[in-house]
């Protein structure tokens, strides 16, 4: 209700309507910093980029204040409305072209604290990142350096976490890939093994152990049982020899 009465009395030219999704029992923090560092630096993009700037906020607050009304009060649900919305207006007019001819600004316009805090600021840099490779590298670089600012060496250990988190991803995907090949192979095997021929060789084997039955047993009274499957197999034998002597 705090957002809705806060949405009717915007205005339509500013970042009042992002400031209503800041001061409330859902939080969503950044909309309105991310519109104020936008008309902050209007000044520095070319003729394309103070193009998008516009109709990418008009499109993100008119959107906002119409469709607030139709959703979940929920914040998950107003959460997710509001990082759609974003997506959509982004693309919608175009925010690659813009950076792509704007890339230093854009640069300049990314602080590495406001990622740690704000979804929404971490949504507009991850739609960034699929800009190109030049816009990539740049952020990348920025990113990095402010980190390291920050955090010192501990940028360096979270950069190689990542990498070996991403390794152990490939080796564990080769894996189970190499296992799947080894377990279709047994599969095989054992489907092999049921043919027609296989089962007359078993039951003459079988036959076989019949007619051995008391010369095995005594070779067994004079050592170690057999262990596994012909182990098994011994014991059965010796199962057949007591019925024979009750006969």
């Amino acid at each position: 209700a705090e957002i809705q009465h806060c949405l009717v009395n915007a205005g339509d030219v500013g970042c009042g309507v992002f400031e209503c999704f800041e001061n409330n029992s859902c939080e969503i923090r950044g909309l309105h910093e991310i519109c104020m560092t936008f008309l902050h630096n209007a000044g520095k993009f070319d003729a394309q980029g103070k193009s998008f700037i516009k109709d990418a906020l008009k499109c993100k607050a008119h959107a906002l204040r119409h469709k607030f009304s139709c959703i979940s009060r929920k914040c998950p649900a107003i959460k997710e409305m509001v990082f759609q919305l974003q997506r959509e207006c982004y693309l919608k007019h175009d925010l690659c072209s813009a950076a792509k001819e704007n890339v230093q600004v854009i640069v300049e316009m990314i602080h590495f604290k406001d990622l740690l805090q704000h979804e929404p600021y971490v949504d507009l840099v991850n739609i960034l990142l699929t800009c190109g490779e030049e816009v990539k590298k740049a952020i990348t670089r920025s990113v990095q350096a402010q980190c390291e600012q920050n955090w010192g060496s501990l940028c360096s250990i979270l950069s190689f976490c990542t990498s070996a988190v991403h390794g152990d991803a490939v080796l564990g995907a080769e894996k189970k890939v190499g296992e799947g090949s080894r377990a279709g192979a047994g599969r095989g095997d054992m489907v092999a093994h049921g043919d027609p021929e296989h089962r007359e060789s078993s039951r003459a084997a079988k036959g076989e152990r019949g007619t051995k039955g008391h010369s095995n047993a005594r070779v067994k009274a004079g050592g170690h049982s057999p262990k596994g499957a012909h182990g098994i197999l011994d014991r059965a034998d010796e199962l057949s020899d007591f019925s024979d002597i009750r006969r």
